[in-house]
């Protein structure tokens, strides 16, 4: 693999893809490596104030009495969640540091929650974005401590004597040991631990004593007067979390479905030895030799966010239907502040189904060519069964009852092909598809791709050689 092909390999995984400078000015590994590293935190992303929140928080909505404000008040909120959403997807697409986001990404779902309170989303948002490239213990007790968490766990009903065990199953199960390495025992002796940590109606975390049990418990083979920050801190002491959150960032970066167990054993020691550095493990994934082989290549099928972030990262464009970019997750299964369950987004293959392919591979016709989508999909089974075709008039996706609107897509091609431009019309499909498709196509393949594209002049040749390129299935793959 020479080092373009690298460079824009480590930039499709620790980002969104690679851009155009940086592809064809490649860098040393050790180089482009470290260009990923931002200098200083993030900034929050914000859409609730405190005194928003204040009009909006638990105590205020009990004290309205017309029940029509109450449910204005409540859309406004769902509204402000939509607008967090937008405003993150924004910033992974204009970012000059896409691994923070990137990894922020994975923590999302790593740490799941769907709440409907974007006060809780957002807070817990800075949370992923300020400890993505950190340490993960400190993540750990952010988290664990932050309403979000808290309330979509049940903590606050974890009480002395009534203990509710969701939290502190989830927090060895999903967060840091993975199941088979703790007892039922264990998750009863750790809800005791948690018992009394809640959160006040202004979102900030509160210990409550007399709602603690300061009994003794025994937890993981040890025994103590144990309270919720023994538990994180002893769960950290155990080697098989290292491990666990390891192959788990090695999933997201490397490999959905192969995982070498002797790279994954070899980094979580020393991840464990570095006192839980998430930036520097994924530093020792980018500069390995192993990370830069042919069996990486392709081994990764885009999720929904990284696919539409990757286009507009591609080509700059915009929505003239507010709600688009909303509809899209949805409809292709990763919508942001509302995974799933509390084990996030399964990933990998789980992506892709005969319905959501079919959308996948249309796409962008309807974001960069002439034409408008028309999708109506129906619920069949418990599958989708999807009908498409392209409209020059209609324009909305139907899932069920709801109908979802792609709209037109206004789109700045000018610095893209000037760059194409200076290609030779036969080299042009060969050096485009190399740097669209994370594989090699083969000279039957792309040759049949060429012959479908618009030859008029050099804009429409690159123009839909573009497209055609981005509707092959190998463009789903990083």
């Amino acid at each position: 693999m020479d080092l373009q092909q690298k460079n824009k390999l480590l930039y499709a995984r620790a980002g969104f893809g690679i851009s155009l400078e940086d592809y064809q000015n490649p860098m040393p590994i050790e180089q482009a490596v470290e260009k990923l590293y931002p200098k200083s935190l993030p900034g929050p992303l914000e859409m609730v104030t405190d005194q928003e929140w204040a009009d909006h928080s638990p105590r205020a909505m009990k004290e309205i009495a017309d029940d029509s404000v109450r449910k204005a008040k409540k859309k406004e909120f769902r509204e402000i969640t939509n607008d967090l959403n937008t405003l993150w997807e924004m910033a992974m697409v204009s970012s000059y540091y896409p691994l923070l986001e990137k990894t922020a990404l994975f923590w999302h779902g790593h740490f799941a929650t769907h709440i409907d309170n974007p006060y809780y989303d957002q807070k817990l948002l800075h949370i992923f974005r300020k400890n993505a490239l950190g340490n993960f213990g400190d993540m750990l007790r952010d988290v664990s401590k932050s309403p979000a968490m808290l309330q979509y766990l049940n903590n606050r009903q974890n009480r002395k004597q009534h203990p509710n065990e969701n939290f502190a199953r989830e927090v060895m199960e999903l967060f840091t040991l993975g199941r088979g390495h703790y007892t039922e025992d264990d998750i009863k002796e750790a809800a005791r631990a948690f018992t009394g940590w809640n959160f006040t109606d202004e979102g900030e975390f509160i210990f409550k004593a007399k709602q603690h049990d300061d009994g003794e418990k025994k937890f993981l083979g040890m025994t103590g007067n144990f309270n919720g920050d023994d538990i994180l801190n002893i769960l950290l002491e155990q080697k098989q979390t290292s491990v666990f959150i390891t192959q788990k960032l090695y999933r997201f970066f490397v490999s959905d479905e192969q995982v070498n167990e002797k790279h994954v054993n070899e980094l979580a020691k020393h991840f464990y030895k570095s006192n839980y550095d998430i930036g520097n493990l994924l530093r020792n994934i980018f500069t390995s030799d192993w990370f830069y082989s042919v069996k990486t290549v392709g081994a990764k099928i885009k999720s929904p966010i990284e696919l539409l972030v990757g286009y507009q990262r591609l080509l700059p464009m915009q929505f003239n239907k507010d709600k688009t970019i909303l509809n899209l997750q949805r409809i292709l299964g990763q919508h942001l502040f509302n995974p799933p369950n509390v084990a996030g987004w399964p990933g990998g293959k789980n992506w892709i189904d005969s319905s959501s392919l079919v959308i996948r591979m249309r796409l962008p016709e309807a974001f960069f060519g002439s034409k408008e989508l028309n999708l109506a999909a129906k619920d069949n089974d418990k599958e989708m069964r999807v009908a498409m075709q392209i409209s020059k008039e209609k324009d909305k996706f139907k899932t069920g009852e709801k109908q979802f609107r792609v709209g037109k897509v206004s789109v700045n091609w000018d610095e893209y092909l000037s760059n194409w431009k200076k290609y030779k019309t036969l080299e042009l499909p060969k050096t485009l598809a190399g740097y669209l498709l994370p594989v090699t196509l083969p000279d039957d393949k792309l040759n049949d791709v060429v012959s479908y594209a618009d030859t008029t002049n050099a804009d429409t040749f690159i123009k839909s050689l573009t497209i055609l390129l981005m509707e092959l299935p190998e463009y789903q793959l990083a």
